[in-house]
């Protein structure tokens, strides 16, 4: 048993591993790494200062940081970015072991009103804005959201008719459901907004489209725009969140953002899309950076709790549990373990999805791999991922506090701050229950091009034509059995007789829970319909369904992303050679623990489907905690690699 922190330090080769998990973007990485060290004060200065002066100094740091490079990495090079898109996402899943007040100013900055000049709008606009917006010296905000449609964003209220003799498009909010609401950088500091309203040409409604609309003038409300400040929130007040109202608000035909559709100066509207669901999700679909940014960004303030919680844990000493008579550390108690090490395991293991739906993001978006398939695999992921990884954050910063007593509730010990500043990334760029139905469409669908809305009357009458059998088809329990016998060994007994240590036995566990979960919805959703029920009830009722095959969808994708990323590194070495071989024994610690746990929370799901008998649940059980012991002298080494600058773990009374 390890009674002291220092026995760990050899376990593995720490700076191996960090170069391991920084991957091609070390560089990018390690220059944020700098920059946070550099303003690590902002910490304390997001308890200190009051909001106004907060907002200000966040601001200030903001155009700091664009000065190094470290933001506008996603841009164009001719406009003074830096041309990687899978670099700027780097960049910000890292700068979230700092402030995230710092994190979402960013962006909202750079990520969703940069984002949506640069990919809604075209040459014309990328002129205009882009070089001192990647600069910071224009801040602008992103109005989507209303008070009334937060999800629902085909049902906006805001409205820009077209003005043919004016070549004008006048913008009004009609009534105070319509209103902009939440709207990052609009309480203070934007002057421009990149405005999403419906379109409305010679009194024919077009759908959603968006508009760059300018908020101030010389620092006051631009003329017809009312700006409230949406005030103190439960976290993240370094933000200026506020409120926008448009009163009859004229702006030129050319700021309309017009990449995939336009109106010519006499008035007639044109779009390369003729269909206009796939118009309006082809538009949405370009600002998916927005949900693959903030996926990351809560695993890594997960990373941030949980290596606050794993140090404090190898110093702490509670009760004498030894023959000697000592106080025993916390990390050496088994509960302690199985508090933590799971959720250590399950950073892991998302961090290395994230590596995939990160590259997915930058093969679509620099045109190595941009076609219609890609586009809706990348859609379905990024939702997915962030919806795991955001409640992942959650649930972990909170389990750290508790794990951490009275210590982890003073605010200098970093707790206070996580929890209240991630708490809303569960909801951010969409709620994670609405982006868990996209996933499932595109399941039921195998994102087939008639089915283009997320309209639940929509999606049950759909699948109750071809896809259904597609589905069910694809999914038959017979042959799913029968791929996965052919997989592992043990025949007909594979249950009993498959290695709980084994990929294979592992990941047909998952693949065979989501399968037969996506079969079992398309004959829900069918026999629903086949009764002449209401579609909306037949939806309604099987909504909890829907989310359960995504999540059990998405968790497949995580194990084979932890899985796939081991099947990579070297087999030679064990725990202890250092090197990518000790290291790979390490993180297959850590994976088989991933997909136990997983199991172990589904058990029951399992057992009702006869795919775990009693004596095998209680096997995994016993495997968790075994696995548990084997890394519990690896712990310190494995939040070690993850490089989180020391002064952004602060916590002096847990970390020292």
């Amino acid at each position: 048993m390890i009674n002291d922190a220092s026995q760990s330090s050899d376990a593995v080769d720490v700076q191996a591993l960090t170069a391991l998990l920084d991957g091609e973007y070390a560089e990018i990485r390690d220059l944020v790494r700098t920059n946070l060290a550099a303003h690590a004060s902002v910490l304390e200065e997001a308890e200190e200062l009051g909001i106004d002066a907060f907002r200000e100094r966040v601001r200030e740091l903001t155009v700091e940081l664009a000065a190094t490079g470290q933001t506008g990495m996603g841009f164009p090079k001719e406009y003074g970015g830096g041309g990687d898109i899978g670099a700027s996402i780097a960049a910000f899943e890292t700068l979230a072991y700092g402030d995230l007040s710092l994190l979402v100013k960013v962006g909202v900055q750079f990520g969703l009103f940069g984002g949506a000049i640069l990919h809604l709008g075209t040459e014309r606009h990328h002129r205009a804005h882009l070089p001192d917006l990647i600069t910071g010296k224009l801040m602008g905000c992103f109005a989507m959201t209303e008070t009334g449609h937060g999800s629902n964003v085909q049902a906006l209220g805001t409205v820009a008719t077209y003005d043919a003799p004016s070549q004008e498009f006048v913008i009004t909010t009609h009534g105070d459901a319509a209103r902009k609401d939440y709207i990052g950088n609009a309480a203070r500091h934007a002057e421009l907004a990149v405005v999403f309203a419906q379109l409305e040409v010679d009194g024919k409604r077009e759908g959603v489209h968006a508009f760059v609309v300018p908020i101030r003038v010389d620092g006051a409300p631009a003329p017809g725009v009312r700006i409230e400040d949406a005030g103190r929130k439960m976290g993240l007040n370094g933000v200026d969140n506020g409120r926008l109202w448009f009163d009859g608000v004229r702006v030129p035909r050319e700021a309309l953002l017009n990449r995939f559709a336009d109106v010519t100066p006499d008035g007639a509207y044109e779009s390369p899309i003729e269909n206009p669901g796939r118009r309006f999700f082809t538009m949405l679909g370009t600002l998916v950076q927005g949900r693959v940014s903030v996926g990351g960004g809560a695993i890594n303030a997960a990373k941030v709790a949980l290596a606050i919680a794993t140090k404090y844990a190898v110093r702490r000493r509670q009760f004498e549990a030894a023959s000697d008579g000592a106080e025993q550390l916390l990390l050496d108690y088994g509960m302690h373990q199985r508090r933590l090490l799971p959720l250590l395991a399950r950073t892991y293991a998302l961090h290395f999805a994230q590596d995939v739906v990160r590259t997915q993001l930058h093969e679509v978006f620099s045109g190595n791999q941009d076609d219609e398939q890609a586009r809706r695999e990348l859609e379905a992921r990024a939702a997915g991922t962030k919806a795991l990884g955001t409640w992942h954050a959650t649930r972990t910063i909170q389990e750290c506090r508790e794990a951490c007593g009275g210590a982890g509730y003073l605010a200098v010990n970093r707790f206070a701050a996580l929890k209240a500043d991630s708490d809303v990334f569960t909801t951010f760029e969409g709620d994670n229950h609405v982006l868990l139905q996209l996933v499932a469409k595109g399941l039921l669908t195998n994102y087939a091009h008639e089915f283009e809305d997320l309209d639940q009357l929509g999606m049950v009458r759909f699948v109750t034509g071809q896809a259904v059998e597609t589905v069910i088809e694809r999914t038959s329990v017979h042959k799913l059995l029968e791929r996965v016998r052919d997989l592992l060994p043990g025949g007909d007994d594979w249950d009993q007789e498959a290695g709980l240590l084994d990929p294979d036995y592992q990941l047909a566990m998952v693949r065979f829970r989501e399968e037969h979960m996506l079969a079992g919805l398309a004959r829900r959703l069918k026999r629903g319909l086949d009764e002449k029920r209401d579609p909306g009830v037949v939806f309604s009722h099987v909504q909890d369904h829907v989310i359960a095959v995504a999540r059990a969808h998405v968790e497949r994708l995580v194990l084979e992303a932890f899985v796939d990323k081991l099947r990579t590194l070297p087999d030679d070495g064990d725990v202890g050679d250092g090197g990518d071989g000790g290291n790979k024994a390490a993180l297959g610690l850590l994976c088989d623990l991933f997909a136990l746990s997983t199991i172990e929370s589904d058990r029951a799901w399992f057992m009702e489907h006869g795919r775990l008998t009693v004596q095998r649940s209680k096997a995994i059980s016993r495997e968790i905690n075994n696995l548990c012991r084997k890394i519990r002298p690896l712990a310190v080494d494995l939040v070690d690699a993850w490089g989180i600058p020391s002064a952004m773990l602060r916590s002096p009374d847990l970390v020292g």
